[in-house]
């Protein structure tokens, strides 16, 4: 015998439905989120099944702690995309409003009648969860950077285009070095070269210091167009 659970999920609590083979519903409760939810969801299922291979999980996601666990429970848990909840929400109920409870207990019937064409959720091993969590912390790094970038950039346009000049890559460490030392085009004018070598020397470079440095002031003493002093004091204190 097999058993179905719709577990709707949020951050603070998750919406539980189990059915049985033909559909009936056997129990509907709302558990809270970690541990003691767990084990109220554990025993709810032990009151119904002796194996948890029983077990056929309908939830939408395959990530979390919540899912880690129950695919580590032995549960056989799949995967529903939300656009499959809502399109079958859309053929089978009158009221196409969601709803956590509604949506536990579609989300058991989908996994009791149409499992097979959805994806069963593996647990991943240790070590392939740990890239995947350093890989995604890497990409929103990358993402993080260049949305920053891209709103100095915009900053930098209003009123100091002269480092837009003298800096191709804002989040290169050069530009950094410079730019945390003189963030106005004032302060950067006053910039000696020796000023700009010391400070990509503690932005890291290590080669061209002296010709990147007399580049660097070349550009940056050049004329052009400016904002009134105390708009570039702003703007240099807030970018």
């Amino acid at each position: 015998m097999e058993v179905f659970l719709g577990v709707d999920w949020a951050e603070d609590h998750h919406d539980l439905c189990l059915l049985n083979e033909a559909g009936a519903v056997l129990a509907a409760r709302r558990i809270v989120e970690g541990l003691e939810g767990l084990a109220q969801l554990h025993t709810l299922l032990a009151g119904h099944v002796e194996d948890p291979d029983q077990v056929v999980v309908g939830i939408e996601t395959d990530h979390g702690l919540l899912a880690t666990s129950l695919m580590a429970a032995g549960y056989r848990v799949y995967a529903i995309n939300p656009m499959s909840t809502s399109r079958y929400r859309d053929r089978h109920h009158s009221s196409r409003a969601k709803s956590d409870k509604s949506d536990a207990k579609l989300l058991a019937d989908l996994v009791r009648i149409d499992r097979h064409n959805h994806r069963r959720a593996i647990p991943d091993s240790d070590l392939l969860e740990a890239i995947k969590v350093l890989a995604r912390g890497h990409q929103n790094l990358i993402w993080t950077r260049q949305r920053l970038t891209n709103q100095l950039r915009s900053a930098l346009r209003e009123y100091f285009p002269g480092a837009l000049d003298a800096f191709d890559d804002l989040h290169h460490p050069d530009a950094l070095a410079v730019l945390s030392k003189a963030p106005t085009p004032t302060q950067a004018r006053r910039l000696s070269t020796s000023q700009i070598k010391t400070a990509l020397e503690r932005g890291g470079r290590r080669r061209n210091l002296e010709p990147r440095a007399h580049e660097i002031r070349a550009v940056l003493q050049r004329p052009q167009l400016r904002a009134a002093e105390l708009v570039e004091d702003a703007y240099g204190a807030t970018t």
